[in-house]
């Protein structure tokens, strides 16, 4: 199953070239740990050593361990489980939780694999196609919704479910397939991948949860932002959907580097690991997820 792809490693002087053809390439050894996922999606580690991703086109969610892959939970069990799942975040709770777009809702699950409905909808309709989430410190669940995949179609949106309530409220709308969702190590500013404008936003976060002041964080034009992740030095890496790479971007803004990945399509990405230093990767051109090791620790936000 571990495919060692040869590659050379540089670790020289980087630059912050905004011109993308510019900007240093590093390239380093990936690991396969799992093939044949039918455009794998949303990886989360759960802490004790469990990798889950989704395979969008084979309605089912992998878990990944020790070398072996198994499927934690598919469409085809009764009662129902899952339909077509994308984005997944473990909370502090230690369940899983799903977008899952086939039904437009987000779903809880738990380590044996029992899923419920956790936001059904909004507005008495369901949502469009639930695409990725991340917790905030205190509990509150934010997820992208989007649903037209044009930069002049802008009927995407961003939604918190409050922790003690349950309450479903629109933070965020009129955005180009709002995408990859993360929040930044103190919490006051979240950052959204507006795929479709090929371009990751910033927003700051209210008191009441609500966003505000949205700006434009970064631009990586030739491909879309898609899942993204912080490390431990506040460095925000993008995975580059249609660009094979993935883009490591400093506090300000700034493009450091470009990560060169196995396909032209990283979909999303995830630091984990005993030591926190191990990439993990989905990638949708190979179909497969892989691993890669890390200098720096990625940033382990509180759920």
């Amino acid at each position: 199953m571990k495919i060692l792809l040869v590659v050379l490693t540089c670790f020289t002087a980087m630059g912050f070239a905004q011109n993308l053809s510019e900007v240093m390439t590093l390239e380093p050894a990936w690991t396969k740990i799992a093939e044949d996922q039918k455009f794998p999606e949303g990886p989360a580690w759960d802490g004790e050593g469990h990798l889950y991703s989704s395979s969008c086109y084979g309605k089912w969610i992998s878990k990944i361990a020790n070398g072996k892959v198994e499927v934690f939970l598919n469409n085809s069990e009764e009662p129902f489980t899952i339909n077509q799942t994308n984005g997944l975040t473990v909370g502090s709770d230690g369940n899983i939780y799903a977008c899952d777009y086939g039904i437009g809702a987000i779903l809880k699950i738990s380590s044996q694999g029992k899923s419920e409905l956790y936001a059904s909808g909004f507005g008495r309709k369901k949502f469009n196609r639930p695409n990725d989430l991340a917790f905030d410190n205190k509990g509150n669940l934010y997820f992208t919704d989007p649903k037209s995949y044009s930069k002049d179609t802008l009927d995407g949106r961003v939604f918190m479910v409050k922790n003690e309530t349950h309450e479903v409220i629109m933070v965020a709308h009129d955005l180009a397939f709002p995408n990859g969702i993360v929040f930044s190590k103190d919490y006051k500013t979240i950052f959204i991948c507006e795929s479709a404008k090929s371009r990751i936003l910033k927003y700051t976060i209210a008191k009441d949860g609500l966003l505000e002041k949205q700006t434009t964080f970064v631009e990586l034009p030739g491909g879309d932002p898609d899942g993204i992740a912080f490390d431990k030095n506040e460095n925000l890496y993008a995975a580059h959907f249609g660009g094979g790479a993935i883009y490591v971007i400093d506090p300000a803004g700034k493009i450091l580097y470009k990560i060169k990945t196995p396909g032209l399509k990283p979909s999303n990405i995830e630091f984990g690991g005993s030591d926190f230093k191990t990439l993990f990767l989905t990638e949708d051109e190979t179909n497969a997820v892989y691993e890669t090791k890390m200098r720096v620790e990625g940033m382990k936000l509180i759920h």
